[in-house]
């Protein structure tokens, strides 16, 4: 599946995007602007905000990222776009899970198809539900790709209650290896799985972390989104400095794949009928 925003399907394609999310219920202006000051000083990818159209309209004039916008809304979606955005997202539905909704296979084909039609030539990401079985998320994103949604984001449960079977300790809970890994696997393990089966590109969100962003792409992801790691700063120094600390990690592991590929073509060339000639 090829992206319409060339700029983006070339990193995409090298699975080098990065996206920083302030919240799909966000409304407040000077976080949001924080954000993206976060997103240009470690040079992301872009952006995902809410879905109003008159805050797509002044972010446009503030910054040259590209911008998404999250909703399960056709109406905003489709306005947003007008007023400037480059993305649109169905999903980020942790809001909606705390108030208690659901979205099923149907209710997220409508809306995906709606979008489609209104939006011909826009690139489109819906989100897969962590709360489906895996054979049910595996028979969604095959839907959305026959109906030509140019990528998927995966998602996992991070509330606090969800890791709470690793220790009762909490200071060990909130600063631990495991933590780490358990907040992000759901939506590792969609990761690996739905990036095989798909060919458009798969979004790691949900948990990811300065640990687990490498693992999102050794899976096969395209692109992480980046939310809760940073959110818990209170100001743009704290979150670039988390921010820079995630995006050296990925550049240190991504020189290490590219050796590591570099030296298995060269000994892929060595005739090894040598070392049998005994």
């Amino acid at each position: 599946m090829r992206l319409f925003n060339k700029k983006l399907e070339n990193i995409f394609y090298n699975k080098k995007a990065v996206k920083i999310i302030s919240g799909i219920d966000n409304l407040n202006i000077n976080n949001i602007l924080e954000y993206i000051r976060v997103c240009e000083i470690n040079k992301a990818t872009y952006i995902d905000i809410v879905a109003n159209p008159k805050i797509v309209y002044f972010i446009k004039q503030m910054t040259s990222l590209p911008i998404c916008v999250s909703s399960i809304n056709v109406k905003s979606l489709y306005d947003c776009v007008l007023a400037g955005a480059d993305i649109v997202e169905i999903g980020n539905f942790d809001v909606f899970y705390k108030q208690g909704i659901h979205l099923s296979h149907e209710h997220i084909m409508c809306i995906a198809q709606q979008i489609r039609h209104l939006l011909p030539f826009t690139d489109i990401c819906v989100t897969i539900p962590h709360i489906f079985t895996i054979n049910q998320q595996i028979e969604l994103a095959l839907e959305l790709e026959d109906l030509g949604i140019n990528m998927l984001q995966t998602e996992g449960d991070i509330s606090e209650a969800q890791c709470l079977d690793i220790t009762e300790n909490k200071s060990y809970l909130k600063d631990s290896i495991t933590h780490s890994i358990k907040k992000a696997s759901s939506s590792l393990s969609s990761v690996y799985l739905l990036s095989n089966k798909v060919s458009m590109p798969v979004i790691g969100s949900s948990g990811i972390s300065s640990l687990t962003a490498s693992i999102a792409f050794a899976y096969g992801a395209s692109c992480i989104g980046i939310k809760s790691e940073i959110s818990r700063f209170a100001n743009v120094t704290d979150m670039s400095l988390c921010m820079n600390e995630m995006m050296r990690s990925l550049n240190l592991n991504i020189k290490c794949v590219n050796r590591n590929l570099n030296f298995n073509k060269s000994i892929s060339h060595i005739d090894n009928s040598r070392f049998y000639s005994i």
